[in-house]
């Protein structure tokens, strides 16, 4: 499979090392431009690309750069993408250390929600709460009693479907966390952020998330 991936950070380059190791096609830009990613390039084997690039021929983009900076993506980003692709959002607000007050968030509006309308293409939420260093140590053969488990939320079901069964594939199971308005019990300050734990404490930390967001999230 084709994976573009946007953002070479913490998350994007584990993400880039997974998806290479189990067999991948892996497309990988940041904002600095190809020439930086030489070291990843070389432990990974993946093609380093303009942003603009990214998602030519991908049947699954991951999108995962600071919240404030997905209006500044290229318009027509998909436009050269396989068709029905799948785009995974692992982004997060963060107004008080990052990102600045955005209205529409503070107003009700879920994170990838907001995130689907500026890529102008649903998004799959997943990853957004797993610790970057997870995503290299945590991975268990499916069926390992304990596999730690993620939580995936979406209103596309069939670009759900493949993204579940690509996270089950670099090593975790998942839980179906609803459509993106249902994405607030995910979003940082809920009991599911940051949980490293299998699919039955994953569900239960979804139930009992608040919708009202903790000072401490707000702009």
């Amino acid at each position: 499979m084709k994976i573009g991936i946007i953002g070479a950070g913490n998350i994007g380059g584990n993400l880039t090392r997974r998806f290479t190791a189990v067999g991948h096609e892996v497309s990988v830009a940041n904002s600095r431009g190809p020439e930086t990613l030489s070291a990843l390039v070389e432990e990974t084997g993946a093609k380093a690309v303009t942003v603009a690039e990214a998602a030519r021929g991908a049947d699954v983009v991951v999108v995962t750069i600071p919240l404030k900076n997905i209006p500044d993506l290229p318009s027509g980003l998909f436009a050269e993408a396989a068709e029905g692709v799948a785009v995974i959002d692992t982004g997060n607000y963060y107004p008080k250390e990052r990102d600045g007050r955005i209205a529409a968030i503070e107003e009700g509006v879920t994170e990838s929600r907001w995130t689907a309308e500026h890529l102008g293409h649903p998004v799959i939420k997943v990853f957004n709460g797993t610790y970057a260093q997870h995503i290299l140590d945590k991975p268990q053969p499916k069926g390992t009693p304990g596999r730690v488990a993620l939580p995936v939320a979406g209103d596309d079901e069939a670009a759900k479907q493949r993204v579940r069964a690509l996270v089950d594939e670099i090593g975790f199971d998942t839980v179906d966390a609803g459509g993106l308005d249902e994405s607030w019990r995910q979003q940082p300050g809920t009991p599911v952020y940051g949980l490293s734990a299998d699919a039955d404490a994953i569900t239960k930390a979804l139930a009992e998330a608040s919708p009202v967001r903790p000072d401490d999230f707000r702009g």
